[in-house]
């Protein structure tokens, strides 16, 4: 089949002096383009109402219906339907109304032939360029991947497989059918069980060792990048979203742009990667232990509330040992409710004088909490792409983004990380233990616990990583790739009730490679 038979769309072309543009017409139904010509507005309405069209060039200057008037009834009974615009005209003015009338293009005379092609092109059949463009450059990054996966990455490199493979994710998400899905899907998989080897080798040593000798850890955060804007006298708004994953600060990024440059880097979680161990390490700089042996008041609790109700306590008393003289004093303020958000947000103009200021939003994770709970959530968040979406959609109209915005106005850098992220679980692994253990679905602790070895991560003594017992002879096993551990009593109901939620406290990625960014105020 030659170019000359294919059909690449159908074009209508209004113009009064259309015959000046018989070869401008025949190059480019050479190209495959079905070119329909009149030479007036009220044809080309005419025509409209009659058949369909892929796109219409309009020539702005026409008698009767002008290219204005024209583009405005178009606009009105098919808002779709893509127009460019063709003038000799160039004055600002007509160019705002007709770009303010949601013109897909606007060319001025002389065009050329291959001018006119490419608007076209870049029209209707953009998705198909971008289309093969993606389909090409995720195969070669696919290979790329497979060999840094396979090749002993570091901590860094770990961060950045993480990154890039959740940048796929992204991109996909927009291409459904290339297809690639699955692709994608095993490879984050192959990745992860590599990633949980990793960490098992390494996680140990890493906990037992100076700062200086290991990656970023929860408890190394405000040492690492917030404390250093303080000694430099920068105002800073530090931003913890609870539960929130890189793939969804991915989508969060975009919506800061106009106010913000942008540095993102990552840490590692601390295990168990639940709110009572990594959220606590950050806002006390100390591992779990510590906590236990140097604050034993504020250590420990029976449910969210309790196990983290003196994260503000934390917060001082590490920043009094970090030799930071604030004042005024550092406010901390913790976001449950919506109205909540919104009586922050008025408060927070008037604190353009504070030098730290800590806010902890926790809508993300009780998203995936309530989610467990409603067959509604379920239907509408069925995957990783709408819980991205909706995270989305959630910041971009929420007072957070009111605060962030006002936060650039007033001078403020800002620290947006989280404490832990979240992985949809998908195999249930029977685990047996007493009483007294834990209820978490990725993690366990207390005596007697016999876990499956392939599904679990299990330590004799939890102390070895920096876990405080809590009891006698206490045991510890941490859930890995996609598994949650269920009693064998009940087995059958609760798989039904637990399968395809968003769980953390395990190893994974997902739950332990944790987006930590520097905003800084345009």
């Amino acid at each position: 089949m030659n170019i000359t038979e294919l059909n690449r769309g159908k074009i209508l072309w209004a113009d009064d002096e259309i015959d000046l543009l018989r070869s401008h017409v025949m190059f480019l139904e050479g190209k495959g383009f079905q070119v329909t010509t009149v030479t007036n507005g009220d044809d080309a309405i005419a025509l409209c109402e009659q058949r369909r069209f892929d796109i219409v060039l309009l020539d702005e200057t026409m008698p009767g219906k002008d290219g204005l008037e024209t583009l405005a009834i178009l606009k009105a009974e098919s808002p779709a339907l893509p127009i460019i615009m063709i003038t000799k005209n160039e004055e600002e003015q007509l160019m705002e109304e007709a770009i303010g009338s949601h013109i897909s293009d606007y060319l001025t005379k002389p065009v050329n032939p291959s001018q006119i092609l490419l608007a076209i092109m870049k029209i209707l059949e953009n998705r198909q360029i971008k289309q093969d463009a993606v389909s090409e450059k995720y195969m070669e990054a696919f290979a790329q991947l497979a060999i840094r996966i396979e090749d002993n990455p570091s901590p860094r490199d770990w961060i950045d497989i993480h990154h890039q493979l959740s940048v796929w994710e992204l991109e996909l998400d927009d291409y459904p059918d290339l297809g690639f899905d699955e692709m994608l899907l095993q490879q984050q998989h192959e990745a992860n069980d590599l990633f949980t080897r990793f960490i098992k080798a390494n996680y140990e040593n890493w906990v037992n060792t100076s700062s200086d000798k290991r990656p970023i850890l929860s408890p190394d955060v405000f040492t690492s990048s917030v404390k250093p804007l303080l000694e430099k006298e920068h105002k800073v708004l530090m931003l913890i979203i609870d539960c929130m994953r890189w793939d969804q600060w991915l989508t969060l990024e975009p919506l800061l742009y106009n106010d913000y440059q942008i540095k993102r880097n990552g840490y590692f979680s601390l295990l168990p990667t639940t709110t009572e161990y990594s959220r606590n390490a950050i806002f006390s700089g100390l591992f779990p232990d510590d906590m236990q042996r140097f604050h034993p008041d504020w250590w420990g609790g029976r449910d969210e509330h309790s196990l983290n109700r003196h994260e503000e306590d934390f917060l001082q008393e590490h920043i009094r040992r970090s030799g930071l003289n604030l004042k005024p004093e550092a406010k901390y303020k913790k976001i449950i409710s919506n109205r909540d958000g919104i009586q922050f947000a008025k408060q927070f103009g008037s604190w353009g004088n504070q030098q730290l200021v800590t806010l902890v939003v926790n809508h993300v994770d009780l998203l995936a909490h309530r989610r467990t709970d409603s067959p509604l959530l379920r239907e509408i968040l069925p995957n990783e792409a709408s819980y991205r979406e909706i995270v989305r959609g959630w910041f971009n109209n929420s007072w957070i983004k009111q605060v962030l915005s006002t936060a650039a106005k007033l001078g403020f850098h800002v620290v947006v990380t989280s404490d832990h992220g979240s992985v949809r679980v998908q195999q249930p692994t029977q685990i047996l233990a007493d009483r007294e253990a834990s209820t978490n679905l990725r993690f366990k602790q207390g005596r007697n616990l016999k876990p499956s070895p392939k599904d679990a991560w299990y330590l004799d003594n939890p102390e070895r990583i920096r876990i405080p017992a809590k009891n006698q002879n206490d045991t510890m096993a941490i859930a890995q790739k996609m598994y949650y551990f269920l009693y064998p009593n009940n087995f059958r109901k609760y798989q039904n009730k637990f399968a395809d939620t968003y769980q953390h406290g395990g190893i994974s990625m997902w739950e332990m490679i944790i987006p930590l960014a520097h905003l800084e105020p345009k």
